[in-house]
């Protein structure tokens, strides 16, 4: 599914009012008024109805004759949307509900990398080599920033699910990438990480070589490291936040 356009007023009202949701300004179960919202985001009210419906095919809010329309528990929200994901990540804070996603997605991550590494070794082609060489080359350009180091190692996981050849698990990277977008962001922004090169190189290193156990042990050493760097930089944020002022 192609993520949900950011642009134009239609796109910018969409965002606002999944980000209130996702934050929980506007809580589990709450009624929204309308004409309230429409006067906030200076929206006319077909505006604000349309963007609701796509919040809607989202599970994230209902409508009913009587109550009116109204936050979904969590639980019906569909939370492997492309969009559902990014707007949580990119809310601007970092919530408890942010944090236990991000940590789900490692779980997810955990299962699915290393089986799809095992494939792409199997199955890749030159031009997937060629991709994965690519991104590596990439993340090796010294003072390209952290954007530039994020693209990198996103392209590179895209490239993997890719020489897998297998469309469902292609399709993966719009569950994968918002995560690992965002623990990029953290990560490439602090100088507590680790260097990731060598790590991707071992991953292609076996990859190339058409060897899927050895594949399969460089990608869990991959996100071995990847867990390591958000503790190191969660507990070296702790220590600089107890420090006083």
């Amino acid at each position: 599914m192609t993520p949900y356009a950011r642009r134009g007023v239609h796109g910018q009202t969409v965002e606002a009012l999944a980000r209130r949701i996702l934050g929980g300004d506007i809580p589990e179960g709450a009624t929204l008024d309308l004409v309230a919202l429409q006067s906030e985001l200076d929206v006319s009210l077909t505006a604000l109805r349309e963007s609701l419906k796509v919040l809607a095919a989202k599970g994230m809010v209902d409508a009913r004759q009587k109550r009116g329309t109204f936050v979904r528990s969590r639980a019906d929200w569909n939370l492997l949307d492309a969009d559902v994901l990014r707007w949580q990540f990119e809310g601007g804070r970092t919530s408890d509900a942010e944090r236990a996603l991000l940590h789900n997605l490692a779980e997810v991550r955990a299962i699915i990398e290393p089986a799809a590494v095992r494939l792409a070794a199997e199955r890749r082609t030159d031009a997937d080599l060629a991709a994965l060489d690519g991104a590596i080359a990439a993340m090796g350009e010294e003072d390209a920033g952290a954007a530039h180091a994020v693209e990198a190692d996103l392209a590179f996981h895209r490239a993997l699910l890719a020489a897998t050849h297998n469309e469902l698990l292609e399709r993966m990277e719009m569950v994968i990438e918002s995560g690992l977008a965002h623990r990029d962001r953290i990560v490439h922004s602090s100088p507590y990480s680790e260097d990731p090169i060598p790590a991707h190189r071992a991953v292609l290193d076996a990859v190339r070589d058409r060897d899927p156990l050895a594949a399969e042990a460089a990608m869990r050493a991959l996100l071995d490291q990847a867990g390591r760097d958000l503790d190191r930089i969660g507990t070296a944020d702790e220590t600089e936040g107890s420090r006083p002022q």
